[in-house]
């Protein structure tokens, strides 16, 4: 069975940037039903699911029947992209990242701002529902991405470290249809500890 992480901060501690009843109905309604349907679908393999991760799962879908695939996918991704959203927000967030982090960063985009600039523009591009990536291939590398629906850079053999949901229930109950707001916002609850520490430890 899998499940939503647990929150390590209160509903109203993202605001202003993020509303309390935002995060409520985000954490406890859609990524909950995510998780729901997961394992509704994922009921009966049991076989192909023992001891693994959701992540070797996404990275392995071609090992489930054909007619539940694209559902793994959807009701997968939707767990683990917003668990991967969840952690990465803070109200006392580490506002630049250090170490090795940083380094790559240097290396691929010039500098921090240069990142945030490309992600926050390919982020707001996204057309229709999705999400921005900042993710390391198996050499961390690091390189932005944005995907459609609930697909995960998983997917692609890709490990996600940074995720900005543009889902409209991300904010528009805040931000009605300015989601260049909110993505330009949200760089303020955005913890870059966190993000270090998937840099250094997370591999699919």
């Amino acid at each position: 069975m899998f499940d939503k992480i647990e929150l390590s901060y209160e509903y109203d501690d993202l605001e202003p940037y993020i509303d309390a009843e935002t995060v409520n109905i985000h954490y406890n309604k859609h990524l909950q039903g995510y998780v729901n349907n997961l394992n509704k679908i994922l009921k009966g393999y049991d076989n192909l699911t023992k001891g693994k991760t959701l992540e070797q799962i996404l990275l392995n879908v071609g090992s489930f029947p054909q007619e539940i695939r694209q559902n793994i996918i959807n009701q997968g991704g939707g767990v683990i992209n917003h668990n991967l959203y969840f952690y990465i927000l803070s109200p006392k967030p580490k506002l630049k990242p250090e170490g090795s982090l940083l380094y790559e960063i240097n290396n691929t985009f010039g500098n921090i701002e240069n990142l945030k600039i490309q992600l926050t523009n390919l982020t707001i591009s996204q057309f229709g529902s999705g999400y921005g990536f900042l993710v390391k291939d198996m050499n961390g590398k690091l390189s932005i991405h944005k995907t459609l629906n609930q697909n995960s850079p998983i997917s692609d053999g890709l490990t996600p470290i940074l995720c900005i949901d543009v889902w409209e229930h991300a904010y528009y109950l805040k931000y009605k249809n300015l989601r260049a707001d909110y993505v330009k916002n949200i760089w303020n609850v955005i913890d870059w500890g966190k993000i270090e520490n998937l840099y250094e430890n997370y591999i699919i």
